[in-house]
């Protein structure tokens, strides 16, 4: 059945129709979608808000555990009086006084290979916002298996990357880390301004692709480091010896698909970077 846009969603979403190339085939679209969001902190919060706000027709939303103090400098979606209580429900109640058309489920519990299988062929992109490396490639794991694009986004102090995986397309989490990094999954430094940066530009891209409107940045890694307000964009490679997406040729190790001496510590590297100073 077409979905068909009422009245009031016309009238709700008239500014961003009006955008070149956003007609209501592709709000149409977009109401037409679903997506996860892995982590709904300072990065993925603000990621699901703005997918609410473009009017996504439907969100899943995976975090576990209750807010803390600490919480309350980034995780927007959340309040001080709810300290103690579950980051997803609130998340989702305020998401839903938002915008009350879309649908949302939630899931209060750890990223796991069994409920990533169970939600993931049921939406349409994910955006995975994820602290903890290990779940971050159970993850891409699970997007690459079902086939369906995620927008990995990151950040840490004052910088921060993004870019897109389209399965069987593009690289995936894996050809860029054929081995895990040095990873700190709790007390990093944040600045809530920086992870709501990566939350928004993380929800265009997941906007573009899934409502065909403007082209999404394929494979190209986006670096924002937001003390030198300085932004680069990395080509990245899909690696035909990725252990994951690939097809393997041979015993020879992965080769590194990006570098800069900014990200090196993070990444496996070796292209060119074009830079722009904001």
């Amino acid at each position: 059945m077409k979905i068909m846009l009422t009245p009031h969603e016309i009238e709700r979403y008239q500014r961003q129709l009006s955008l070149d190339g956003f007609d209501e085939a592709a709000q149409e679209r977009l109401k037409d979608s679903a997506a996860l969001v892995a982590g709904v902190g300072g990065l993925g919060g603000a990621a699901a808000l703005y997918l609410a706000a473009a009017g996504i027709g439907r969100l899943a939303l995976i975090h576990e555990g209750q807010l803390e103090t600490a919480d309350l400098n980034r995780q927007a979606l959340m309040t001080s009086e709810r300290i103690g209580q579950s980051r997803v429900v609130q998340a989702k109640e305020t998401i839903k006084n938002f915008n009350p058309h879309i649908e949302i489920d939630i899931f209060d519990e750890p990223i796991k290979p069994e409920r990533l299988q169970s939600v993931i062929p049921d939406v349409d992109i994910v955006i995975d916002a994820q602290h903890n490396f290990p779940e971050r490639r159970l993850i891409n794991n699970a997007c690459v298996e079902a086939g369906k694009p995620m927008i990995e986004a990151a950040m840490n102090g004052m910088e921060g990357y993004l870019f897109s995986v389209i399965p069987n397309e593009t690289a995936c989490l894996h050809c860029l880390y054929p081995e895990d990094p040095e990873w700190a999954p709790f007390g990093f430094p944040v600045l809530g301004a920086v992870s709501g940066v990566f939350g928004c530009l993380a929800a265009i891209e997941a906007i573009k692709i899934v409502s065909g409107f403007q082209e999404p940045f394929l494979n190209t890694l986006i670096h924002f480091d937001m003390a030198r307000m300085e932004l680069k964009k990395f080509k990245i490679h899909k690696q035909e010896d990725c252990a994951l997406c690939g097809h393997r040729t041979g015993g020879d190790k992965p080769r590194p698909c990006l570098q800069d001496t900014h990200v090196s510590a993070r990444m496996q590297a070796n292209v060119s970077a074009e830079s722009i100073s904001l």
